[in-house]
């Protein structure tokens, strides 16, 4: 199938013909408007992936552009460009367009072309959530994980520990579905973080941790996009609440956190902890579990947490046995059957 192309509508010919020309030489398709009412017969005739459209243009705003483009085809991520933004504006562009982001003329190449090859990937992303299938959810969230190489197999590890909260809580198959999805998918809204902070190698000054913060509402948003159950989209939405009401992005309180997320929650830290990234060496399992304990009650929920570190202990000890026990003798009649 022919990869949709990307629509660009500015009244100045000078700026179109700039902007077909970042795009093009990363070899993506572009179609051209020159006001609002030349790209609403294009959004009539063509399907679009992405939209960039000026705010300032004869014959229409580009607020009233998004507006209309939400309604022609409601996949299309919309992206407002603009020398003249002002809060008015960018609310309305946000509450009429559903506007992806919003950038500034002048623009950056590079980070212009990133952006919209994130709403590229986000749309791509929503659209084979709507399939409804396991084994495409869990490939998708394996992709986005590529963006930070120090997460590969995050998602899956997140899954398992949550799965066996769920078994100890006696949860029911679809409900079980739902963690497991929301496991997978629970960093998806990490499509719309810029590689240079997901991979930077400290702490976060306090610009880009507000991006990074966003994702879970950016990762909500695609799943409820892609039409996915209420309680996958609440687990992505608040799987960094805290109990004590210092997580976000909602400040929830203990049980006003669904308690899917508060599963994730807990698997999630743990899994953070005990894992090497970009800043920091991973705990070492027995102190993942140390930390775990004196999370209890602050920023995890005490009940959840204590069936994790059970059950965390439970696997260690199995292990601990299976290594007491292998001796020559036992590996050979296992061998032989």
């Amino acid at each position: 199938m022919p990869t949709a192309p990307i629509l660009l509508v500015d009244d100045e010919h000078h700026v179109r013909s700039a902007l077909r020309r970042v795009f093009e030489l990363a070899g993506l398709p572009v179609l051209t408007a020159s006001c609002a009412d030349e790209a609403g017969d294009v959004l009539r005739d063509r399907t679009v992936s992405v939209l960039v459209c000026d705010n300032r243009m004869p014959g229409g705003s580009g607020v009233d552009l998004l507006a209309r483009a939400r309604a022609l085809q409601p996949d299309t991520t919309r992206i407002m460009l603009t020398g003249h933004a002002d809060l008015p504006t960018a609310i309305d562009a946000i509450n009429r367009g559903e506007v992806y982001r919003l950038v500034l003329k002048p623009w950056n190449d590079g980070d212009l072309l990133a952006v919209v090859q994130e709403a590229r990937e986000r749309r791509r992303l929503v659209q084979a959530l709507s399939t409804g299938d396991e084994a495409t959810i869990r490939s998708l969230a394996q992709a986005v994980e590529l963006k930070d190489h120090y997460t590969a197999g995050h998602c899956d590890r997140v899954a398992r520990y949550a799965s066996l909260i769920a078994v100890r809580l006696g949860l029911d198959e679809e409900t079980q579905r739902d963690l497991r999805w929301g496991s997978w998918l629970h960093d998806c809204g990490k499509i719309g973080v810029p590689e240079s902070i997901l991979n930077f190698p400290g702490p976060l000054d306090p610009t880009m941790r507000a991006v990074i913060d966003q994702h879970p509402a950016w990762g909500a948003d695609i799943a409820r996009r892609g039409n996915l159950p209420k309680a996958v989209v609440d687990i992505i939405l608040h799987h960094h609440e805290r109990v004590d009401g210092a997580g976000y992005p909602g400040r929830l309180r203990g049980a006003e956190i669904p308690l899917l997320a508060r599963i994730v929650g807990a698997a999630d830290v743990y899994d953070a902890m005990t894992s090497d990234r970009a800043y920091k060496r991973g705990l070492s399992p027995e102190d993942g579990r140390r930390e775990l304990y004196r999370l209890r009650g602050t920023a995890l929920d005490p009940e959840i947490t204590g069936l994790l570190l059970d059950q965390l202990r439970a696997g260690e000890d199995s292990r601990t046995a299976l290594a007491e026990n292998d001796t020559p003798e036992t590996n050979h009649r296992t061998r032989a059957g």
